[in-house]
């Protein structure tokens, strides 16, 4: 059905804005975590203290990832209400059970893998469910959507801090989890209005019934060419993303000490991460098709070049100035992703289209911070780990910027294709009334000659 643009989809909006806020809030705001795990589980004789620890934050961003061709699939099946719902169950449990840890080890399954697992489970719907009741109004209701995790990023790191120094991490941890259970709740608001692949299979009957494999896993948005490019392009370029949302508190206390609040910049990214949301969502609708990708080409620019500033910043104020752009354009990268998914692949194949790459953006984000992590603990700073993370945004940029020409290309041999039939049907249809005109005066002879 036609998307109604509005009416019970401003409601939906909002329950998936939350679950950006409170899955993305979390992960943006693990560097307060990460120091005060540094100071709770570590010891001085630990030289690899930050490389271990690094790993907590960077399996849970991963997973969330990872999961998301998994979560792609189940969301075909079962709906987008069921699977939000059963992730948002399986997080606030995973987040339950980090609060009750005495060693990092045991972090690495509660927060990192259960966790992160079940806001994979919660997030990609709230992304395909917009869909369902906005079509024109996509760009501006995905920006207000991711929006979301702006705000959370901003507020979370103050929130963190107070509670940390009260009443310790393990409290704070189980404090978070009111967010999970809010989440939980608005996963009920996602009311589809296109059946699921379940359902239609299972016909007007009832019946339920599972489709073929092939419907399952739909591998044959690969053969988009500009898809393939997309899909290969933005996960090169985020080898290096998350690196500053990780390290960046550690650094801050490595250089200036504990004589400047550190949690400003979290404050900062996160406040123009939301207005660059908000700005550059609304700018999507007005660029049409593929040449969206140029909004994530600049942002990605930029965001490589702002990573490779954080280590020539020695004043305080100039940190302030990186993290506002750095924020800038990881909102524009991040709202515009489901806008480009839809030009790419269409509207049927945009939930594995979307799940297949952030799938693939999984590695890069995951295996980036330990990598840093372990450069600081090598070499004492994190100078070399910052200019190192912003070469591959760099790189990737110049990759995407391939895709709207190959996408308008792979448009014309479409358009191309139907003409090329419609000429052989003409062509079948001459040769058949020219054989039956044969026909006819062959029998008009036979008729005269007897």
């Amino acid at each position: 059905p036609e998307p109604p643009e509005g009416g019970w989809g401003w409601v939906v909006m909002l329950a998936a804005m939350w679950c950006n806020g409170a899955v993305f809030g979390i992960q943006n705001s693990c560097g307060v975590l990460f120091v005060s795990m540094l100071r709770l589980f570590g010891s001085s004789e630990d030289k690899q203290l930050v490389f271990k620890t690094a790993w907590v934050s960077s399996l849970s961003m991963g997973m969330i990832f990872f999961c998301s061709p998994i979560v792609s699939i189940f969301t075909d099946l079962f709906g987008c209400r069921k699977v939000a719902v059963t992730g948002a169950a399986v997080g606030l449990v995973g987040l339950l059970l980090s609060s009750f840890v005495s060693t990092i080890e045991p972090l690495y399954f509660t927060y990192g893998i259960l966790f992160a697992c079940g806001c994979s489970f919660s997030y990609q719907p709230s992304l395909v469910i917009l869909g369902h009741y906005f079509k024109k109004r996509l760009g501006l209701v995905n920006g207000i959507v991711t929006a979301g995790s702006s705000l959370f990023t901003v507020s979370l790191p103050f929130l963190l801090r107070v509670l940390i120094n009260s009443v310790g991490l393990c409290k704070t941890l189980r404090v978070l989890c009111i967010l999970m259970f809010v989440l939980f709740l608005a996963g009920f608001t996602y009311k589809p209005l296109v059946p699921n692949t379940k359902e239609k299979e299972g016909g007007k009957k009832g019946k339920s019934k599972f489709p073929p494999a092939k419907k399952i896993c739909n591998f044959s948005i690969f053969k988009v060419l500009s898809y393939r490019i997309w899909a290969f392009g933005v996960p090169a370029a985020l080898f290096g993303y998350f690196v500053p949302y990780v390290h960046l508190m550690n650094h801050v206390e490595d250089r200036f000490h504990s004589s400047v609040p550190k949690e400003v910049l979290l404050l900062c990214l996160g406040i123009t991460s939301g207005v660059g949301r908000l700005v550059f969502g609304r700018v999507a609708d007005y660029i049409p098709g593929a040449k969206k990708i140029y909004l994530q080409v600049a942002s990605f620019f930029c965001i490589g070049l702002m990573s490779m500033m954080i280590p020539l910043c020695n004043v305080f104020g100039a940190l302030v100035a990186v993290c506002l752009f750095m924020g800038l354009f990881d909102g524009c990268f991040i709202c515009i992703m489901a806008p480009i998914a839809f030009e790419l692949v269409g509207a049927q194949d945009v939930s594995q289209a979307i799940g297949f790459l952030l799938g693939l953006m999984s590695v890069p984000m995951t295996v980036g911070p330990p990598i840093a992590g372990l450069l600081r603990d090598k070499l004492g700073t994190y100078d070399v780990a910052f200019y190192l993370a912003g070469v591959p945004p760099i790189i990737g940029g110049a990759v995407l910027c391939f895709i709207p020409w190959v996408h308008e290309r792979q448009k014309l041999k479409e358009r191309a294709k139907p003409a090329d039939g419609e000429t052989t049907e003409r062509m079948l249809e001459n040769e058949s009334t020219l054989a039956s005109d044969t026909t006819e005066k062959t029998d008009k002879e036979l008729d005269s000659g007897f």
